[in-house]
C-alpha cells in the first residue's frame, strides 16, 4: 500500500503560456534532464494538447504518468487528489491552458500541494497581439510567474517593448529571451523606482501609486521602519478594531473588469472621525508585522497626520 503523502511532500511545477509557446518542449527536456528526473514518480497534468507531443521513446517515461485534463471543472481537490493517489506520484507537473485563469488552478489544489516553481513560455511572435487583444489572460500569467520565457526571440525586436509588458505586471519575475540558434539572453534592463526609497520621507506621487503598492506588498521589509505619505481613499467598517482604519486607491491592473481596492493598513488614535470614501493625505511609519487583516504578517501604517483633501484627478490608479 501506498505510504500516505504529508503536507509539503508534493511539490508542483508549474508551466504556463498561450497555444504552441514552447511549454511542450521544454517539459520533454526536462524530464530527459537526469538532474531534475532521477527516477522520481511524477504525475504530468496536460491541461491543453498542441501540435507537439511527447516523445515517451527518447526517454526511459516510465516513471513519469500522464493524465489529462480537458475541462476546468475537473481541477478540483477531489479529483487531484485520486489522480495522485492512483499513480503514487512523489511531484506534480502541470502544464497549463492558455485560455484558463490561474485562480482557478491555485483555488482549487489539494492542502498538501504546493506550487514550488512556475514558468511562463511566450511566443515572442504572437505575444504582442495577445497582449493587445487578451490583455486580461496575459496578466493572468505574468502575475504569480517565477520566469518568463520569450522563445523565437529576434534581434530586430525591442527588448524594452517586452520588457516594460512584463514590468507592468510584475517586478520579481526574472526575463529571458530565446533566439533561434538556441542564444539565451537574461533580462538584466534597470527598472529605478520612481521616488526615493531612501529619503526621511518617502513620498508617493498619485501617479505612482500602484508601482508603490504593488512594491511594499512584494517586499514589504525593505519599507520596514520608514516613513511614507500618500494620497488615499479611506475604507471603514464595523468589524475594524478601535483605532483602525484602511488607506488605499483604487487599482487597474489591465482592464475595467480587473479595478480592485488595494489598501494598507492603518493605525491611527482618531481613526474613529473618519468615514468610508473619505480623501485624505495620510503620512505614518510602516510596521511589518502580523495583523489579523493580512492573515499573517503584512505593512501597518502607524499614522502620524492625516488631512482631508480632494479626489486626485485620475482616481484609478494604473501602472502606466
Amino acid at each position: 500500500m501506498a505510504k500516505k503523502q504529508t503536507p509539503s511532500d508534493i511539490p508542483v511545477y508549474l508551466f504556463t503560456g498561450f497555444l504552441e509557446a514552447g511549454k511542450t518542449q521544454f517539459i520533454q527536456g526536462t524530464f530527459e534532464d537526469k538532474r531534475f528526473n532521477g527516477g522520481e514518480k511524477t504525475l504530468l497534468l496536460i491541461c491543453e494538447e498542441g501540435e507537439e507531443e511527447y516523445d515517451m521513446s527518447s526517454y526511459p517515461f516510465k516513471n513519469i504518468y500522464i493524465r489529462t485534463i480537458d475541462d476546468p471543472s475537473e481541477i478540483n481537490p477531489d479529483n487531484l487528489t485520486a489522480l495522485l493517489e492512483e499513480t503514487e506520484a512523489e511531484r506534480v507537473v502541470v502544464e497549463y491552458n492558455g485560455m484558463w485563469q490561474l485562480q482557478n488552478l491555485f483555488a482549487n489544489l489539494p492542502d498538501t500541494w504546493a506550487v514550488y516553481q512556475e514558468m511562463m513560455f511566450v511566443d515572442s511572435t504572437t505575444f504582442l497581439n495577445y497582449n493587445a487583444n487578451m490583455r486580461s489572460l496575459v496578466v493572468d500569467k505574468l502575475n504569480t510567474c517565477d520566469l518568463v520565457v520569450f522563445n523565437r526571440f529576434s534581434k530586430d525586436f525591442d527588448k524594452m517593448e517586452f520588457h516594460k509588458i512584463v514590468r507592468g505586471v510584475s517586478r520579481r519575475a526574472d526575463i529571458a529571451y530565446e533566439y533561434a540558434n538556441g542564444q539565451v539572453e537574461y533580462d538584466d534592463i534597470e527598472d529605478p523606482l520612481p521616488f526615493d526609497i531612501n529619503a526621511d520621507k518617502i513620498v508617493i506621487e498619485d501617479s505612482d501609486f500602484a508601482l508603490w503598492y504593488r512594491d511594499i506588498m512584494e517586499e514589504p521589509q525593505k519599507y520596514n521602519g520608514k516613513t511614507i505619505k500618500f494620497r488615499g481613499l479611506v475604507a471603514m467598517d464595523p468589524k475594524f478594531p478601535s483605532g483602525m482604519f484602511a488607506v488605499g486607491r483604487h487599482v487597474m491592473t489591465c482592464c475595467v473588469d480587473d479595478i480592485s481596492y488595494c489598501c494598507v493598513v492603518a493605525e491611527w488614535k482618531n481613526a474613529a472621525s473618519l468615514q468610508s470614501r473619505q480623501w485624505v493625505n495620510v503620512t505614518g511609519t510602516i510596521e511589518v508585522r502580523k495583523h489579523k487583516m493580512y492573515r499573517g504578517k503584512g505593512p501597518v501604517l502607524n499614522v502620524s497626520e492625516v488631512v482631508l483633501t480632494s479626489a486626485p484627478e485620475q482616481e484609478v490608479a494604473t501602472f502606466y
